[in-house]
């Protein structure tokens, strides 16, 4: 097994995710098998407790792991299935330990930080490491791992110390470590400045491990000279110095790396036997991806009305899902933020020009999502979102507690139930039409939902929905919620209009709600969003974006196939259109050629 370490200095939040999936990206167009793990040095047992506005998004796993975002990107990139155990945490490693101390495993011996947790830290990253994460089930050949946080935090001083161990135990040519770093260029002189960087190398020299590569992240193109300067100072080869600025899209990442000799430097010194040099051809089918993003010229503008919108990585993976649904259509995405308090007829009074300008977005949208959430706060205006592209026939797609609200807004406006309620927001409501569902919700907050991957059935009702996912009779997508639709509301809702095309194999909890005469109007109690993939749109997204764009029924009159003239008005258009099947071919091509096969929040 070949590792790779992937640590951050200067600042958090520098794009370490981002380069780790852009090394595997590289390897497996290689025919490398990868793997990847993320350390988060937080105390937390996982991610599932977190508020979005504390560490982003929670990102749900096959397994109901609730992990970091992160763990999204290398999903993505990599088109794998990872386990909670590819996300490591303090926390985690402490119980581990604990738990065996408890259990007399260290025979009376004093645990101690070195060697017990350090230990414990390598014993668990050569584990999981060597655990499938494809569907042909063979072993991963490279394992990257990201280790969270800066170099010279006091709560990853542990990690750093057992990689330094690592290293040794694994052998020097099956472990390299890259360092990215952060290179300013402050708008008083317009000058790189290395002096961070430099700081953050000696520190991370200090503590044992020294860079085979230096990734220095800048908002512009950096020469030569600051190159070399780094390399002097930092005690690498020139080439071992890797410059990436910010791009036109993060699918340019994995091919600025390639262009400066990270492939070649990887398979020397990690020994990987690959092939050199590589066809022409190579990467084909990512290059086309990158080329199609930044030539997009028609806009789609879509409104996501949620609580946590301060914060965009609250919801990235909804907004990759968006951006993967507009690229398969030949559209850009415009998405707008919407506080969904901001929409409520509180917040006239209080702030008239929020509440004016909120709702002028809103009407201005092509289409409109509202994700999932947790809380009380911003209800109202989320039910008014709902109820707003109801009446106009405004394309919609509601995630989780998006269903919730949905049916909540139904049954008070249509079913004339004033006081219908979910029993999260309003335990004493008189017409509960959300419940909770009490045995997965024993009085813990960490780890007690429903989560994970599920199968949802469709019902023999024809729907749009069931057509977006090829009439299948039942599909599997990953869940997060405490939360569902009362049995007891079920018929006199659908009676109403609003029809529960999908349900669990029970037949007991309702997974998808589609609105009879509406031109797209869906609402899923999954989070469709986790599986998009670049190249894969989710089709509760790609159906928003189609109906947004008014090409829905020729989609699906089609059956369900794209064409350059289904989307393009102008044959100018036609020049960046891909077709998706070429698109497979090419991606079958390529892995041939190469030898591979292809919690509840705070509020």
């Amino acid at each position: 097994m070949k590792y790779i370490l992937v640590t951050g200095g200067v600042i958090s939040g520098v794009g370490k995710g981002v380069i780790a999936s852009s090394f595997g990206t590289l390897l497996k167009h290689c025919g490398i098998r990868v793997t990847s793990i993320k350390i988060d040095p937080y105390i937390n047992i996982d991610a599932g407790t977190f508020s979005p506005y504390e560490h982003g998004e929670v990102y749900v796993l096959d397994d109901g792991g609730e992990v970091d975002l992160d763990l999204g990107n290398y999903e993505r990139f990599l088109d794998i299935t990872l386990h909670r155990d590819n996300n490591i945490t303090t926390g985690k490693i402490y119980q581990h330990v604990i738990s065996k101390e408890r259990q007399g495993d260290y025979l009376g011996k004093t645990v101690q930080v070195i060697p017990h947790i350090t230990n414990a830290v390598q014993e668990w990253v050569e584990r999981v490491a060597n655990q499938s994460v494809s569907q042909d089930g063979d072993i991963p050949d490279v394992c990257i791992v990201e280790l969270g946080g800066t170099i010279g935090d006091i709560e990853g001083m542990p990690f750093v110390e057992a990689f330094r161990q690592f290293q040794f135990r694994v052998k020097k040519e099956n472990f390299c470590c890259a360092h990215v770093s952060l290179v300013p260029q402050p708008r008083t002189t317009g000058e790189p400045k290395t002096k961070p960087t430099q700081s953050s190398v000696r520190e991370l020299r200090g503590l044992g491990l020294s860079p085979d590569l230096i990734v220095c992240r800048s908002e512009k193109p950096i020469g030569d000279s600051v190159k070399e300067k780094i390399s002097n100072f930092c005690h690498v080869a020139p080439e071992q110095v890797i410059t990436i600025h910010d791009l036109s899209s993060i699918y340019r990442v994995p091919l600025l790396l390639e262009s400066q000799g990270v492939i070649e430097f990887l398979n020397d010194r990690l020994q990987l036997n690959i092939g050199v040099p590589r066809p022409r051809c190579f990467m084909r089918t990512w290059r086309e991806l990158a080329d199609r993003v930044d030539h997009l010229r028609k806009e789609v503008n879509i409104a996501l009305v949620g609580k946590y919108t301060k914060l965009e990585d609250s919801y990235t993976s909804v907004t990759k899902a968006l951006q993967h649904a507009c690229i398969q259509v030949g559209y850009k995405l415009n998405l707008t933020y919407i506080e969904a308090d901001n929409l409520e007829q509180k917040k006239k009074l209080a702030d008239p020009v929020l509440y004016y300008e909120a709702w002028q977005q809103l009407c201005k949208s092509n289409g409109i999502i509202v994700p999932g959430g947790f809380g009380k706060r911003g209800m109202l205006g989320k039910m008014e979102a709902c109820k707003w592209c109801r009446v106009n026939d405004k394309p919609f797609l509601g995630i989780c507690l998006g269903l919730q609200v949905a049916v909540i807004e139904f049954a008070r406006n249509v079913l004339n139930l004033p006081t219908a309620n979910s029993t999260e927001i309003d335990p004493d409501t008189p017409q509960p039409v959300v419940i909770d569902m009490p045995e997965y919700n024993p009085g813990q907050m960490g780890g007690t939902m429903r989560v994970g991957k599920r199968i949802t059935q469709f019902t023999e009702r024809n729907s749009i929905i069931k057509q977006l996912y090829g009439n299948k009779d039942y599909i599997e997508e990953r869940h997060r919620h405490r939360y569902e639709i009362n049995p007891a509301c079920i018929k006199s809702l659908e009676e109403a209009g609003l029809h529960f095309v999908g349900h669990d194999v029970n037949n007991e909890r309702m997974e998808i709600a589609e609105l009879e005469g509406h031109t797209y109007y869906v609402a899923t109690q999954f989070h469709p969003e986790y599986l998009s993939r670049p190249l894969k749109p989710s089709p509760p997204f790609l159906g928003l974006i189609l109906a947004s764009i008014g090409k829905l029924k020729h989609y699906l009159a089609r059956g369900c196939r794209l064409s350059p003239n289904q989307i393009s008005d102008t044959e100018s258009d036609n020049e960046y259109m891909i077709d998706p099947t070429t698109i497979q071919q090419h991606l079958i091509s390529d892995a041939s050629r190469s030898g591979s096969t292809t919690s509840s929040t705070n509020d």
